[in-house]
């Protein structure tokens, strides 16, 4: 079950909370989210005191993005075996809670292993509860390190590709700490360049149709004070033709062998207008996004979201303006119409200027390129 605490408003601007936190109660372990449902206008936490809980809050996007997924996921697998609920059953519940980002299934393959791991040699319920814990712990620090080394290899790079140091950058969905344990991934890097003065504009699609970019990227590229402008995803190519755009950063949920990017639907769209106005074209993504098993890009299970979201406009927000459709939600088709929602759109590696990852950036982006990195990524982790 989930319970839910209000936090403090954005208007404040106090820090804002921990977007994943483990906390011990007297009532027993738990898994604490920063609700991102609630964003921009409540900073909410979401206590899930059980995995069905996790499960739900990622289904529901409460938690989201690809690298926070795998912590979650980690952190899932250390809260069944804390509980003493059926570990191994906890596991499949989570890996398969949304098919297309790979580091959840990351995360709690290297809890459970832990766990097992533990259990192999002998130890307790509560030693091999607490070796899942440290692996989670571990995959969080983990996450954090790489989020930094991101960033400084992101602005290395654009700031190679674009002499002269003001960038007007075009992003994407969201990729900043909301879905990372440290900054993030591509948010991260324009982030860095905000603080050494080199980003001129962030230009942040609204992404359709749950708005991750104008509730979460814009909330959190306020907070940093960084300079942005929302745009709808549809008026991208207008900035284009202007020539208001001077690179693309956005991340991924899961990238294939021969380097295909799954990212937020919309950013295909997005791959197609840089490379025909010659503008860079970054994906910035943890090692852990690669997936040596996914071959190509018509390999990835792409998500379908429920066509409501498209249909219907939801409150944001529990006691919102309610509408006429169940749930307070305003429909905005007429009844009945079937929607085309998926998550996910895949950009092929002919259209990537370079993957940026904490373990060295890949251009041009070719199968070659990621089969090096990761065997290079391996080496630096086993030294």
């Amino acid at each position: 079950m989930a319970d839910q605490f209000a936090g403090t408003d954005l208007r404040g601007q106090p820090p804002a909370p921990p977007v994943i936190r483990w906390a011990e109660p007297p009532e027993g372990p738990v898994v604490v989210l920063l609700d991102q449902t609630r964003l921009p206008a409540e900073e909410v936490e979401l206590v899930c005191t059980d995995v069905p809980a996790l499960v739900q809050a990622i289904q529901t996007l409460a938690v989201r993005g690809a690298p926070l997924l795998g912590i979650t996921g980690a952190y899932g697998v250390a809260l069944a075996a804390a509980r003493g609920y059926d570990v191994e059953d906890a596991a499949a519940q989570l890996a398969g809670a949304r098919p297309t980002a790979v580091n959840l299934g990351y995360g709690v393959r290297r809890a459970l292993a832990a766990h097992r791991a533990a259990t192999e040699q002998g130890a307790t319920p509560a030693q091999a509860a607490e070796a899942a814990l440290g692996e989670a712990r571990r995959l969080h620090r983990e996450d954090a390190e790489a989020s930094t080394a991101m960033a400084a290899r992101g602005l290395a790079l654009l700031d190679e590709l674009l002499p002269g140091g003001s960038h007007r950058v075009l992003t994407h969905c969201n990729t900043g700490a909301l879905v990372s344990g440290g900054e993030g991934t591509a948010f991260a890097v324009a982030l860095a360049a905000h603080r050494e003065g080199r980003l001129r504009r962030l230009w942040v699609d609204e992404t359709r149709p749950l708005l991750q970019g104008a509730r979460l990227t814009a909330y959190e590229a306020a907070r940093h004070g960084l300079a942005y402008t929302l745009l709808t995803d549809n008026a991208a190519g207008s900035l284009f033709a202007a020539g208001e755009v001077d690179a693309v950063l956005v991340g991924a949920d899961r990238i294939a062998a021969d380097g295909s990017v799954a990212n937020k639907v919309g950013t295909y769209p997005l791959a197609v207008l840089a490379k025909y106005h010659h503008v860079p074209f970054v994906v910035v993504a943890p090692v852990t996004t690669i997936d040596p098993d996914t071959p190509d890009g018509t390999a990835i299970d792409i998500e379908q979201r429920p066509g409501s979201e498209v249909t219907q406009l939801t409150p944001q927000v529990p006691g919102g303006t309610a509408g006429t459709a169940p749930g307070g939600a305003t429909p905005h088709a007429p009844l009945g119409t079937q929607a085309y929602n998926p998550a996910f759109d895949i950009t092929p590696p002919e259209l990537v200027t370079a993957i940026v990852t904490e373990a060295g950036v890949v251009s041009p982006v070719t199968g070659g390129g990621i089969a090096e990195l990761c065997a290079r990524s391996r080496q630096v982790t086993i030294s």
